[in-house]
């Protein structure tokens, strides 16, 4: 398999992205061989992150590493992210997650998107959207409440300041947060991470009262276009957002396997 290939690119950016957030948070990491792993620890069950980053000849090895890893960290919580599907963590108690595909889009301008920020432009509903980057502490206090809100993350509400994402996060290399103001007031919000070679996108969230609005559209369209459109972008998709990412231009490059276990008895 080309170890180049956009794929593996996806799977690196979010490697690298866990990265970052464990650096603003303080958190324990481990980097090998095709497997990345954060220690969240927000709290003591906190659900820790597993990353597989390149195909894998025996399942059994990864299964092994992740084993020694959950042991030494006193796992409870995970999640893994599997783009290739062969492993099967029944055994550990995690269950399988829905099938999303990891998409990629390649290098170029966005259509309808131009000039300086904030980008400026009529919500469907008659309003005036308008979207901008987080560049101070306040502003990237909405981008993480209107994420933890709007995504939802049940386990981080009621929002509080900082757990998801801390503030820390604006002063990592490559990381560059987006907000989508709806009249004045928030209502979408988006991360990317730039690694040098491509631009991932994360947590695109509208508001629950303000969808129907273009809003999701609208913060894609500005953080493709300001974020490095010179390099390639890459997410997962969720099927909700997987025909709005396609229509901005991003394709399937495969399926990927999610496992979680959310106790120690799964």
């Amino acid at each position: 398999m080309n170890t180049n290939s956009r794929l593996e690119q996806a799977n690196d950016n979010a490697a690298a992205f866990w990265l970052a957030q464990a650096r603003a948070h303080g958190w324990q990491s481990d980097v090998r061989q095709g497997l990345t792993a954060v220690r969240c620890a927000r709290t003591p069950d906190d659900s820790q992150r597993f990353v597989v980053t390149r195909p894998y000849a025996e399942p059994a090895d990864v299964e092994k590493q992740l084993a020694d890893l959950m042991a030494d960290w006193e796992t409870i919580r995970f999640t893994l992210e599997d783009p290739y599907s062969g492993l099967d963590l029944t055994r550990f108690g995690a269950v399988r997650m829905p099938i999303m595909p990891v998409m990629a889009r390649e290098p170029g301008p966005v259509e309808g998107v131009a000039g300086e920020l904030p980008v400026v432009s009529r919500a469907h509903g008659g309003g005036t959207l308008t979207v901008d980057e987080a560049v101070d502490g306040h502003t990237f206090a909405l981008v993480e409440r209107t994420i933890v809100d709007g995504f939802p993350l049940p386990a981080r509400q009621p929002w509080r300041h900082g757990e998801a994402l801390p503030e820390q996060l604006l002063r990592e290399p490559g990381c560059r947060a987006w907000i989508a103001r709806l009249d004045g007031t928030p209502a979408g919000a988006s991360l990317t991470y730039d690694d040098g070679t491509a631009t991932g996108v994360y947590w695109v969230a509208t508001l629950p009262d303000q969808r129907g609005q273009g809003v999701a559209r609208a913060v894609l369209q500005t953080a493709l276009t300001h974020a490095h459109p010179d390099r390639p972008a890459t997410l997962v998709a969720t099927s909700a957002g997987e025909p709005l990412y396609r229509k901005l231009g991003f394709t399937a490059q495969t399926p990927t396997c999610w496992w979680s276990r959310t106790s120690p008895g799964g």
